[in-house]
């Protein structure tokens, strides 16, 4: 079953900027960890950065701190990514996921795995 639907994701400039936005279908968020994770062609799927809906503290991936921003809005029920600076690299189709574990925070690593919902994926196009 698809609990959460990405969109936001597009064909954009390098040094352009994109919002990437996460709703859940069906259900609320609550108090655990959601992420986004990107796979590029050829290429594993990765972590970008996570957040914990119970204070909102988020966490990121050393290389893509900076230009990513994780956030939520709690009235809209939604997980934001904001990308700045879009570079040719960050092509990719960019999913967000939820941890099913409750209370618990997200851990100085994202590991896909422990990540029980998925979405279908937004894809990203960063053209030179």
């Amino acid at each position: 079953q698809v609990h959460l639907v990405e969109s936001g994701g597009g064909s954009v400039q390098a040094g352009g900027s994109l919002r990437l936005s996460c709703t859940p279908s069906g259900y609320t968020y609550s108090s655990n960890c959601l992420a986004w994770f990107r796979q590029a062609p050829g290429k594993e799927r990765e972590a970008v950065a996570g957040i914990y809906t119970g204070d909102n503290s988020a966490v990121y991936v050393d290389s893509e701190r900076g230009r990513f921003t994780v956030t939520t809005d709690t009235g809209a029920n939604t997980l934001y990514l904001h990308i700045s600076s879009l570079k040719t690299e960050d092509t990719a189709l960019y999913y967000c996921a939820e941890s099913s574990s409750r209370l618990v925070r997200c851990g100085t690593r994202l590991i896909a795995s422990h990540f029980s919902d998925w979405g279908q994926g937004t894809q990203v196009s960063v053209s030179s």
